[in-house]
């Protein structure tokens, strides 16, 4: 019996991907649920499972623009790999322009060599025939910036450093790895993901289709973390889940939410939206750049639960396990810049939403108190948002809201 293997419907606004490439090749047995081929759609990047156990025939090759529900394969009941159909116009290392030496990389793997300068042939491929598979290049490349070696001069490395221009032997080259002629000034060129080319896309919408401002304001994080520091270890008995500073961000903007609906709005053509959900945005920063994964009615949770989605969803992105709808639907998002020392910054919200929360290093500096100059560990705060929809009074009562909560939790804790 044969059961067809087709492109998971996943999400309501996707309509098409990237078939990125098959974890398992035509003839291999596979089990039910297990991860058989990755989707790469313009959300992100997932593997999909296996629907049955069968032997796998395999209809689209890797690297193909897929509608969702086309017909990508089979999966045979009760069938021996051997007695397995031969795939359809599927690459072999044999086929591979670079000959019979060069190794064979799925596209997944691919874009990940070009991205941190890899030298492929130094990998271990685990997949069929040896085949380099996404998992083996990342390994890779968390084993090159493990090793950080001290800069030496001239010495050419065998893999190169994420950072470096990667080095080959001139009777070699390999354009799809991107690598520039040593004397040519160094270019590499990687082509961008759908995932990133949509992110691009959603930045110049966003310069080109609205007016941004920026707003600033400093708050004054002491009581905050004195609160941390005097329960974090019963909150993480109590709830398994640790208590940060994104909470009190999300818990403050919620409430600065309630109180300026405007900066929860969007514009639909000549209408403003006002979202009744606070569906906030909390950026994540993972080896494959920015995503803003969506903590849902966020007004509705407590800070256990509230910290439990960030930390659920934060490890989904990490391990590329976020689905499409994980990045939807957001209303209003939160970026903390100040996980890498940023001082300040000017954030793009994410349109068509019409205002981003950006959270900066928190330091000590002086500040006069009651008449008084003293150390208080400070954190710059900016508001960027779209003034089409909201005013500047708006925005700045909204983020001394926010000021104001952060600076006195008790209030938050207690719904005033």
């Amino acid at each position: 019996m044969k059961t067809e293997i087709r492109v998971p419907a996943v999400g309501e606004s996707i309509k098409e991907g990237i078939l990125a490439c098959w974890l398992k090749g035509t003839g291999d047995s596979v089990r039910e649920g297990e991860e058989l081929f990755e989707l790469e759609t313009d959300k992100a990047t997932m593997a999909v499972p296996s629907p049955v156990a069968g032997t796998l025939e395999i209809l689209v090759e890797e690297g193909t623009e897929v509608q969702i529900d086309e017909l990508i394969g089979w999966l045979t009941a009760g069938q021996t790999g051997s007695a397995a159909a031969q795939p359809v116009s599927m690459s072999t290392p044999e086929a591979a322009d670079g000959g019979e030496d060069e190794p064979f990389l799925s596209p997944a793997a691919r874009r990940v060599v070009m991205e941190y300068g890899l030298d492929a042939s130094l990998i271990s491929g685990t997949g069929r025939g040896g085949r380099i598979l996404k998992e083996d290049a990342l390994r890779a490349a968390e084993q090159v910036k493990a090793a950080v070696p001290a800069p030496e001069p001239p010495a050419p490395a065998s893999v190169s450093a994420p950072a470096a221009t990667p080095v080959v032997e001139a009777s070699a080259p390999q354009e799809a790895v991107g690598v520039p002629s040593e004397g040519e000034g160094g270019q590499r060129r990687v082509p961008m993901s759908l995932v990133h080319r949509r992110m691009a896309k959603h930045l110049l919408e966003a310069q080109r289709n609205a007016a941004h401002l920026t707003t600033f304001n400093e708050v004054d994080m002491s009581k905050v973390i004195d609160l941390r520091s005097r329960y974090r270890q019963q909150f993480e008995e109590a709830h398994d889940v640790r208590l940060g500073f994104m909470s009190f961000a999300v818990k403050a903007c919620c409430s600065a939410l309630a109180a300026n609906p405007a900066v929860n709005a969007m514009i639909d053509g000549d209408d403003i939206v006002y979202n009744q959900s606070h569906n906030i945005g909390v950026a994540v920063s993972t080896d494959n750049g920015l995503v803003v994964p969506v903590v849902r009615a966020a007004d509705s949770l407590s800070f256990a639960e509230t910290e439990t989605a960030i930390a659920t969803l934060a490890a989904k992105a990490r391990k590329r396990a976020l689905l499409p709808d994980d990045l939807m639907g957001g209303t209003f998002s939160i970026t903390n810049g100040g996980v890498f020392g940023s001082m300040l910054s000017t954030p793009i919200p994410a349109y068509p939403q019409t205002a981003i929360l950006g959270m900066h290093a928190i330091k000590k500096r002086p500040v006069v108190v009651e008449d008084e100059i003293v150390i208080r560990p400070i954190m710059y705060v900016a508001l960027t948002y779209d003034h089409r929809v909201i005013d500047g009074r708006t925005a700045i009562g909204f983020l001394a809201k926010v000021k104001q909560l952060i600076e006195e939790p008790d209030r938050m804790l207690l719904g005033l």
